[in-house]
């Protein structure tokens, strides 16, 4: 692996100006928050073979990051409620820039870029009113903020650009916080979860809510397909007699369609899907479950046709070239197809709950 020194010292001596791209930094095809050995936190780049990259340093616990579409740069984000994120320069490793939450607002943990990179868009919330934000700042001004506008709900915690370069979608969690209680849920009879449709400059073009049983099923992470298909996770906030289904499938101007697995390995899932990601070619859907030590894949076409692979605290998954990534808070990473794990290596790291896909990058 090249290190950062060697490349910088290799541009100086040919006296290159160059721009800089992912390539120099290892192309990787995935982002993931992870802990090291001695209790210090990174954010790592991996390969699709799962190869580490380059890792870079973090000050605390991180959740998830959004990756610059065009520099080797990547905004991390804390774990929520946090009220700062870091803008990592992958070369190099330095922190460039420092996202502050302004007061009365927190970061959720999520965000994503505009397709030129110019604009970082940010889950946040605004505990005075309760009401979800989204924060915009400006990449070409050193991440200046610029603006906001509301999420279309409550508690929104992820959010992804769509496939129309024109259109975010944000889980809207329903659930309330406040930075005063920490992770305290505040609102659990009254949650209404939502997907929003927005505009780049926050207009709500299309939402969709579940029908009222499903009220306290919090969406929480989403997956879109190059088609327009958005796929999104969710975790149950209310009796655990109940058993919902956890994961749902949305194109635009059509209803809802919900799946799970038969009872016995629906239930594995304990209330809880910690992430979810769309094949490459959108042909199958998979979930995961930390606290159940489970991924589930379904056909989209066929829900009913299933897998399920145990792993011990597996959460971050994405798509890969052979099916799908996985990582584990455990250590573990994998490739899953077909229903089995294979190519699994412990890499001495404990993944935190996202991996993050660059698949627009260069490989």
């Amino acid at each position: 692996m090249t290190t950062r020194r060697s490349f910088l010292a290799g541009l100086g001596a040919v006296g290159v100006s160059a721009q800089v791209t992912w390539a120099d930094v290892g192309a990787p095809s995935f982002l993931s928050a992870a802990r090291t050995p001695d209790e210090g936190y990174v954010l790592a780049g991996l390969s699709q073979a799962g190869a580490i990259v380059f890792h870079i340093p973090l000050p605390t616990r991180g959740h998830a990051a959004a990756v610059h579409p065009i520099r080797p740069e990547a905004v991390a984000f804390a774990r929520r409620p946090g009220v700062y994120a870091l803008v990592l320069d992958c070369v190099t490793g330095k922190v460039t820039a420092q996202l502050d939450s302004p007061e009365n607002r927190h970061f959720y943990g999520h965000g994503t870029f505009s397709a030129d990179g110019a604009l970082l868009y940010t889950t946040e919330n605004d505990p005075e009113s309760g009401n979800g934000v989204i924060g915009v700042w400006d990449a070409t001004l050193g991440y200046k903020r610029v603006g906001e506008f509301l999420s279309g709900g409550v508690g929104p915690h992820d959010i992804k650009l769509m496939p129309d370069g024109e259109t975010l979608v944000v889980a809207n969690g329903g659930i309330e916080t406040h930075p005063d209680s920490g992770r305290t849920r505040l609102n659990i009879p009254t949650m209404q979860p939502r997907l929003s449709y927005l505009s780049l400059s926050g207009d709500l073009s299309e939402q969709v809510e579940l029908r009222p049983s499903l009220h306290k099923n919090s969406i929480r992470h989403l997956s879109v397909s190059d088609d327009g298909l958005v796929a999104f996770a969710m975790q149950w906030q209310g009796s655990k007699v109940l058993e919902p289904p956890l994961v749902g499938l949305h194109r635009r101007g059509a209803a809802v369609k919900l799946i799970q697995a038969r009872p016995r390995d629906h239930r594995a899932l304990r209330g809880y899907v910690g992430s979810i990601a769309l094949s490459a070619d959108a042909r199958e859907v998979a979930v995961t479950s930390p606290k159940g030590g489970v991924v589930q894949v379904f056909q989209v076409r066929s829900p009913s046709q299933y897998s399920v692979v145990p792993l011990q605290d597996v959460c971050g998954i994405s798509a890969g070239w052979a099916g799908f990534n996985v990582t584990s808070g455990a250590g573990s990473w994998g490739t899953i197809s077909n229903g089995q794990i294979s190519n699994r290596q412990n890499k001495m790291l404990n993944w935190d709950n996202h991996l993050i896909s660059a698949s627009h990058l260069p490989d």
